[in-house]
């Protein structure tokens, strides 16, 4: 093993080191998932507070996607920041998310409210940025995939998961509907404050110490508390960033393109899902949606990131997860009258269709294709990027989709989403190399020169 370079971090046990970085980055996606699933759950009961009626209005859309505007401005600001250190910054995305968070509860209107989303969106775009940097620069060679996949695949549904459950304990309690939802809301500020005391104490990354901060003795110490070990630490990249941009330019607006695909496919489950099978099992969309992931979702992206991700590799786990969602959506929109009237049928078509989208969800829709195909010296900015290109999707299909349901009908649409999720197995298979058990260094040809063997 060579002893002058990131081989000593890339080889080395997955250890109690890596459960850290799992936990203080996850809480903080936790958040995430908590903050931007909660808006969806207690629209309704915002709405009729502020004297609303219609949902499907203009009020209720730029409130839900104000978060996700935001979340896009915080990517690519904290991606640019990132660039002078990934610690320096880490522990205010989660600041901004709590403080915002209970703002929220005080939120005397709705544009107060709309407002109060974007900023805690910036935070939001932060952490989309900083968490996955620092897991896969923290991580082993051989493990990325599940420090990535628990830390942000598995947490990130689960946030979704607890902010549905809350909202049902609230109503069954019978509290009031303006006090229900500003209590769901403001309650994602104590994940976020739990959080911050570990995220201040998390080390900077011996990549970024090296590589960008042109501190080979602090990367070294670093190095030394993850592995036990001293070795030589890598020179500073002196490499302009627009030359190392123009390089990796390919890959890193590939990953975009890739979780922009993704996140306009999982738009399907709001449409067949919840509005149709739902009903006929009796139950309300936010029932069925968490029941789907306690069955379905939660067992089926813990397997990817624990099994798959490392096992059978990034690019297998998300073309066939693709194509299998491709098959379930056509299936649906053959048997779309069996579908609605028999609900095990529409249950398990749903439930494999969740299984199956969960594929691209541990890795295009974590973070993981932006950060592994971007070199350190422009990590930061590279998932910035491929943050923003899920934003867009997002955004497409919170306002397009819509206007094309209305178009095409449900089965039109749903053939359309087929449509597009074959579209991103072939792009994922042509497009982005395999990337599991490969060094980040080796990924993008990042080349080492090294100082003189630490002592």
């Amino acid at each position: 093993m060579s002893r002058n370079s990131f081989a000593v971090i890339d080889e080395e046990k997955f250890k109690v080191f890596h459960w850290q970085t799992i936990v203080t980055t996850g809480l903080g996606v936790f958040c995430d998932g908590y903050d931007l699933s909660s808006i969806g759950i207690v629209l309704p009961l915002v709405l009729g507070t502020f004297g609303i009626a219609k949902i499907g209005g203009f009020e209720s859309a730029m409130l839900a996607a104000s978060a996700l505007v935001g979340a896009a401005v915080g990517a690519l600001l904290f991606g640019l920041l990132g660039q002078n250190g990934r610690k320096r910054f880490y522990g205010l995305d989660v600041l901004l998310m709590g403080v915002m968070a209970i703002a929220q509860a005080f939120a005397p209107d709705l544009t107060w409210l709309i407002v109060l989303r974007f900023i805690l969106g910036i935070g939001i775009g932060a952490d989309y940025v900083l968490s996955p940097t620092i897991m896969a620069e923290h991580a082993n060679r051989a493990n990325r995939g599940r420090v990535i996949g628990i830390g942000f695949g598995v947490m990130w549904p689960l946030g979704a998961l607890f902010a549905g459950l809350l909202n049902l304990l609230l109503a069954g309690l019978g509290v009031s509907h303006d006090l229900q939802w500003r209590i769901v809301l403001a309650a994602g500020a104590v994940p976020a404050f739990t959080v911050l005391y570990l995220r201040r104490r998390m080390p900077e990354t011996a990549r970024y110490l090296a590589r960008l901060a042109a501190d080979p003795q602090a990367a070294s110490e670093v190095i030394r508390r993850i592995s036990g070990q001293s070795i030589a630490a890598p020179l500073q990249d002196t490499r302009s960033f627009g030359e190392v941009f123009s390089k990796h330019a390919r890959m890193i607006f590939s990953a975009a393109l890739l979780w922009l695909v993704f996140d306009i496919v999982i738009y399907s489950g709001i449409l067949f899902g919840p509005s149709l099978i739902a009903k006929s099992l009796g139950l309300g969309p936010i029932e069925f949606s968490l029941l789907m992931s306690i069955l379905f979702g939660l067992p089926a992206v813990l397997f990817y990131a624990l099994v798959g991700l490392d096992g059978f590799g990034r690019k297998p786990v998300q073309v066939w997860g693709f194509v299998a969602a491709a098959i379930m959506l056509v299936v649906f929109a053959v048997l779309k009258q069996y579908v609605a009237a028999i609900p095990l049928l529409g249950m398990i078509v749903f439930g494999l269709y969740t299984v199956a989208i969960n594929g691209p969800a541990a890795v295009s829709g974590a973070g993981i294709l932006g950060v592994e195909l971007s070199p350190t010296r422009i990590r930061t900015v590279g998932q910035s990027i491929t943050v923003v290109g899920g934003r867009i999707g997002a955004s497409i299909s919170a306002f397009l989709f819509p206007l094309f349901f209305t178009r095409l009908g449900e089965v039109g649409v749903i053939s359309l989403l087929a449509g597009v999720a074959l579209l991103g197995a072939i792009l994922t298979q042509i497009l982005v190399p395999e990337t599991a058990g490969v060094s980040l260094e080796t990924l993008n040809d990042d080349n080492l020169p090294v100082t003189a063997a630490a002592e």
